[in-house]
């Protein structure tokens, strides 16, 4: 089960929440989530196959956008932007070289882009986008952003006064290949690795200038193996629609997943997205069958279930066999399990999650998880 101190520090966490976060932005959820792509068109293609992402619209040269082209997909409430260049000297040509693909934009939904923006540059957030209103036939939208770790931003998206199927300049995507969804619903959290002795740092810039408050920490007795480990702080608005983990290194006799990260991403980024599912063995089952590979979980690891999280719903067997983790807290239970990168850098992943009542993040898990990762990163020669 899960340990008595870990219990208690979550709980702590929840309390945190009331005292610590200052709703003054607020946040309403994730609007979207923008990828900077070499190939958006073949990129889109793999997340309609494999994830069961809907085709939604489309910006580009038709549309009269001269220097990228994007790609909106949609799954439940996901919204998945995927943008790629049109020219070798664009600021997103750029990015590619050095970061590969991966996350640019953490889009939130707010009902005050300007006042958002307002809010969080005078706590000391660096502009990335100063408010701007885009207008088109279906209404108008205002969008504000700042700089977060690495080069990533996050953009705040105020769109009560539109009506229009994703942004302006967007036009309907409509296709005739759209395989079946796979049952993802929302986005359960996202998560940045940033450098050595940064956690703190971006912690705190979450909680000053974003008004979080520190749910949960992990350390490296936490999550740690016999070669590397890294320490782990998760921030949550007050509403808790919006939680972002921030991973750091810790010292292990090996180079740990998040020193890899930084390595090949050539500095801070978002390491994983986990998309939430009411049924994860119909998911993972659907994407196993579309060609998504995920980590190999040790078989062994299955031998303690019961005795970690007690009685399930769930097939145990069936879980065995599609590699999917169980974990338990005082509210509930957990199923989750990670994708390999999505991208030859080892770099990007996908985690798939079901809560069934609990609100934590799987710390039960954690050895087993980095131990999987630690064989991948063996093959790759990077451990």
């Amino acid at each position: 089960m899960t340990t008595l101190t870990g219990i208690r520090n979550y709980e702590y966490g929840l309390q945190k929440i009331f005292t610590e976060a200052e709703d003054f932005l607020p946040l309403l959820g994730t609007d979207y989530v923008e990828l900077y792509v070499g190939n958006a068109k073949q990129a889109a293609h793999y997340y309609k196959t494999a994830f069961g992402f809907q085709s939604l619209a489309y910006a580009g040269l038709e549309t009269g956008v001269r220097d990228r082209a994007s790609y909106v997909l949609a799954q439940g409430k996901i919204r998945l932007v995927l943008t790629t260049p049109l020219t070798s000297h664009s600021p997103i040509a750029e990015h590619i070289k050095k970061h590969g693909d991966g996350v640019k934009v953490i889009a939130m939904w707010v009902d005050d882009a300007r006042a958002a923006f307002h809010e969080t540059t005078q706590r000391g957030a660096s502009p990335f986008m100063e408010p701007t209103v885009e207008r088109d036939g279906f209404g108008e939208v205002v969008r504000s952003g700042i700089h977060t770790y690495g080069d990533t931003v996050h953009i705040f998206v105020e769109r009560k006064n539109y009506n229009g199927i994703f942004l302006p300049g967007y036009e309907p995507w409509l296709s005739s290949y759209n395989p079946p969804e796979t049952g993802l619903r929302y986005i359960d959290h996202i998560v940045g690795n940033v450098g050595w002795n940064q956690m703190n740092v971006w912690a705190k810039f979450y909680h000053e200038v974003m008004g979080f408050a520190n749910l949960i920490s992990f350390d490296d007795k936490d999550i740690s193996t016999e070669y590397s480990a890294l320490m782990s702080k998760v921030m949550t608005n007050g509403n808790g629609r919006i939680k972002f983990p921030i991973n750091e290194p810790a010292e292990g006799k090996k180079k740990s997943q998040i020193e890899e990260f930084i390595e090949f991403y050539e500095g801070a980024g978002c390491q994983h997205i986990a998309v939430a599912t009411d049924d994860i063995v119909f998911t993972v089952s659907e994407m196993r069958k579309r060609g998504v590979e995920f980590l190999h979980v040790p078989g062994a690891y299955y031998d303690t279930v019961v005795e970690r999280v007690g009685a399930i719903d769930e097939d145990l067997m069936r879980l065995k066999e599609l590699g999917i983790m169980a974990d338990r807290d005082d509210e509930g239970y957990l199923l989750q399990i990670f994708t390999r990168p999505v991208e030859d850098r080892p770099t990007m992943f996908f985690e798939i999650i079901q809560r069934k009542g609990a609100k934590s993040f799987g710390k039960g898990n954690f050895r087993a998880l980095f131990e999987s990762i630690e064989e991948e990163q063996r093959r790759r020669g990077t451990l």
